[in-house]
């Protein structure tokens, strides 16, 4: 799987002293929003985060189809709303929404949306 890394430079290079060369890294950015605009040749963002004890760990990555679909959350809009927007199902969304989810270990779309606005995955 080819990835971007996106967080911290130190919380990069941890998790990429953790990855050992088992992931093809393609590309680095601190932002999401800057590793979107990077992103052509990745199949994902891995994020990589500094926890409250300083140790980083990998959070699982999110496709880019899944970081499209939290900001279009961020931004309010219903499962409907962000069907229409992406031209997919309801049932895609919802599908997308239970990924995204469980990737940030959110109990629903609320939390997801101030996880992923607390570890920079969207702008508001």
């Amino acid at each position: 799987m080819r990835v971007v890394l996106v967080g911290p430079p130190a919380a990069r290079a941890r998790l990429r002293a953790q990855a050992n060369g088992s992931l093809a890294i393609v590309d680095e950015a601190a932002t999401v929003a800057a590793a979107r605009e990077r992103a052509g040749a990745a199949d994902a963002l891995l994020l990589a985060v500094e926890t409250g004890g300083g140790a980083t760990g990998p959070v699982e990555p999110l496709t880019p189809r899944e970081t499209d679909v939290l900001q279009l959350l961020a931004e309010g809009l219903s499962n409907k709303g962000i069907a229409v927007r992406l031209g997919i199902s309801d049932q895609t969304v919802k599908f997308h929404v239970a990924a995204i989810s469980g990737k940030l270990r959110a109990a629903n779309r609320t939390e997801a949306v101030r996880l992923a606005v607390r570890l920079g995955l969207v702008a508001l």
